[in-house]
C-alpha cells in the first residue's frame, strides 16, 4: 500500500479524484478482509474540527464508498490508539502543523505499523508535513534570517524541525507555489537542516510507493536535494 500526501487546499467534491487512489487502495484491503466497505480512520486536530472532518469526509465519500471513522479534535488533545484500531485506511487533515503533530505524537508508532502492515494513509497539508521523518513547522527564519513571507502582524518564528511519523524519509512542505516556501527548503537542505526535501502545491498530490513517486493533479511536487556547492531543485508534474 501507498502514503499519498495532498499539498492542501483540495477539499471541494471537484477535488475528489485526488483521494480516488487512496479510497480504492482501502477498498481493496477491506476486500481482502472479507468486508464490503472499507473502514477508514479520518482525524482531524483543527481549531474547526468538526467542520473540517465533514469536508474531509464529503471530497472522500465523493471518491469512493466507505465508512467513516472520525477523530476531531479542536486543539492540542491527543490522539487515542482507539482512533486507529482495525481500519482500511488513515486519513489525516490539515491544521497547524505543530499542533497535528503534537496529537498524533503518541500514536506514531502504530500509524508506522499499521502503514507497514499494508493500510494505506492520507495526510492533507499539515497531515502531509507530518508523515516525514522530521516534521517541517510553520516558522519562515533559520538564524533570524526570513526565508519566506510571513504575516508581518504576527512574531517571527525560527523553522523548527521535530520527529514525524516516518513513514518518508525526506521532508514534506504544502502549500508551496501558494505561500511562496520553497526558499524555506532550499535554506533548510542547503544549511544541512534536512537532507533532502519535497514540496507539493496546492490540489496536487504525490503518492509514495512500492513502484516510486506518482505525482496527480493540477500543481507540481518540488524537489530539493544537496548537490556540491549548494542545492539541485527539480519539479516532478502530474
Amino acid at each position: 500500500m501507498s502514503v499519498h500526501l495532498i499539498g492542501g487546499g483540495a477539499l471541494t467534491l471537484a477535488d475528489a479524484p485526488l483521494y480516488a487512489p487512496f479510497v480504492g487502495e482501502a477498498a481493496a484491503r477491506a476486500r481482502a478482509a472479507g468486508r464490503r466497505r472499507p473502514r477508514i480512520a479520518v482525524i482531524s486536530i483543527h481549531p474547526e474540527a468538526d467542520e473540517r472532518a465533514g469536508m474531509l469526509v464529503a471530497v472522500l465519500a465523493e471518491a469512493g464508498e466507505f465508512e467513516p471513522w472520525v477523530t476531531a479534535l479542536p486543539g492540542r488533545q491527543l490522539v487515542a490508539p482507539t482512533a486507529l484500531a482495525e481500519v482500511d485506511g488513515i486519513a489525516v487533515g490539515g491544521g497547524i502543523v505543530e499542533h497535528v503533530r503534537a496529537g498524533l505524537e503518541p500514536v506514531f508508532g502504530e500509524l508506522r505499523r499499521q502503514v507497514a502492515g499494508g493500510v494505506p494513509y492520507l495526510g492533507v497539508s499539515a497531515g502531509a508535513m507530518v508523515a516525514a521523518e522530521g516534521a517541517l513547522g510553520g516558522g519562515a527564519r533559520i538564524d533570524g534570517v526570513q526565508l519566506a513571507p510571513e504575516d508581518p502582524a504576527g512574531p517571527a518564528v525560527e523553522f523548527e524541525i521535530e520527529p514525524g511519523i516516518g513513514l518518508v524519509d525526506v521532508a514534506i512542505d504544502a502549500h508551496v507555489a501558494q505561500r511562496g516556501t520553497l526558499s524555506r527548503l532550499v535554506a533548510a537542505v542547503e544549511s544541512g537542516l534536512v537532507e533532502g526535501a519535497l514540496g507539493i502545491d496546492e490540489r496536487t498530490a504525490l503518492i509514495v510507493g512500492e513502484g516510486g513517486l506518482r505525482v496527480e493533479g493540477s500543481g507540481s511536487v518540488w524537489r530539493v536535494l544537496p548537490a556540491e556547492g549548494g542545492v539541485l531543485v527539480s519539479t516532478i508534474g502530474a
